[in-house]
């Protein structure tokens, strides 16, 4: 009895090493849940990629001056059911993006929106319910 309560808790203490990060990487907390952020600017990477597709954005400042942002999409599998591919936007194309910017002054941009360069709203998921 003795050997199976060690080996149940020793399975117990790895499984809790190893899905802590993942309980840490999708938390909020490190994301301005507070206020919303737009950014306007010209893609120059697309990466359709687990655990998130990532966009590399160079949008101005208030001053003209030029920041690389990384745009940290949706998972992939819920893309790909609204028309996502690795084809979707690319390098050049000009865009604009709302989110949640990072809280410890990053460059990073949790998006929730994105525009094509007419304004046009590209759907990152179902449309929303008559209403809202």
């Amino acid at each position: 009895m003795r050997n199976r309560f060690l080996t149940v808790f020793i399975l117990a203490l790895g499984f809790l090493a190893v899905s802590a990060p993942l309980l840490a990487h999708h938390g909020s907390a490190a994301y301005d849940n507070t206020k919303m952020t737009t950014l306007n600017g010209t893609v120059t990477e697309f990466r359709f990629i687990q655990p998130h597709p990532l966009i590399y954005l160079d949008a101005k400042d208030a001053n003209g001056n030029v920041e690389k942002w990384f745009v940290e999409m949706t998972a992939p599998n819920h893309l790909v059911h609204y028309g996502w591919n690795g084809h979707k936007i690319h390098a050049g194309d000009v865009i604009k993006v709302t989110g949640h910017a990072s809280k410890n002054g990053n460059k990073v941009l949790n998006l929730s929106k994105i525009y094509d360069a007419s304004g046009k709203e590209i759907p990152l998921g179902p449309p929303p319910p008559p209403g809202q």
